[in-house]
């Protein structure tokens, strides 16, 4: 039986009592402030200041625990709109927003079927406003849009990340690169590239997103009108 439908052991008010919802809540407190390496179920325990074994009678695995931490995140993706394109720029743009809250969500998201309560009811939210849409393309339009996210939200924790690693912030990985840069573009290898990152404009990451995903939108439109 998965853990969604595995029913909770009895209460016990001493010495503490647990739910799988506290020992969640504990978990995903320690990976917003250290990342998915700090959570285990003995770090997990100790913040409930319980001992580990009782942890067992709610979460079998710590697979188990990471795949709840998962579905309660999902809890604050609520995708709304009046429609279809709505809906989905919606569902993009409060996945972005929660893995911006929890970075560690970008290491987990994508990576085995997710199907909790939380999780599924944002697929029926999402599905549901693309009444009318060829059933056949309905999947697939929604797996579009999950991936242009992921890989999106990757790249950036990914360069967040990367930037408290090496201390450099924008400017100075410019001043650090940007000779070496220079220097290559000079040799006329690279035209086309040296053009666009010469004269296109520079866009911050909040621009970037949303220019990718509307252009993403405007194709899955176009697809829907044929």
């Amino acid at each position: 039986m998965l853990v969604w439908e595995r029913p909770e052991p009895p209460n016990r008010p001493v010495p503490a009592q647990l739910s799988r919802e506290r020992i969640v809540a504990a978990a995903i407190q320690l990976a917003d402030a250290d990342g998915l390496a700090a959570v285990s179920l003995r770090k997990v325990a100790a913040v409930l200041d319980v001992g580990p074994m009782r942890l067992y009678g709610y979460i079998a695995t710590k697979e188990e625990l990471l795949d709840l931490m998962v579905d309660a995140v999902f809890a604050e993706i609520q995708p709304v709109g009046q429609d279809w394109r709505q809906v989905l720029r919606s569902l993009a743009e409060t996945t972005r927003r929660a893995a911006h809250q929890h970075e560690w969500l970008a290491d987990l998201i994508g990576g085995r079927p997710q199907l909790g309560p939380n999780t599924l009811a944002r697929g029926e939210a999402v599905v549901a406003a693309m009444s009318g849409v060829d059933l056949d393309i309905v999947m697939p339009i929604v797996d579009a849009v999950n991936a242009y996210v992921i890989g999106a939200v990757r790249r950036e924790i990914t360069e967040r990340r990367s930037e408290r690693a090496s201390g450099m912030d924008k400017q100075q990985w410019q001043a650090t690169y940007g000779p070496y840069l220079e220097r290559t573009f000079a040799t006329g290898r690279f035209p086309a590239l040296s053009t666009v990152i010469r004269d296109a404009a520079h866009l911050d990451a909040d621009e970037t997103f949303g220019i990718g995903l509307e252009c993403l939108l405007d194709g899955i439109q176009a697809r829907i009108a044929r």
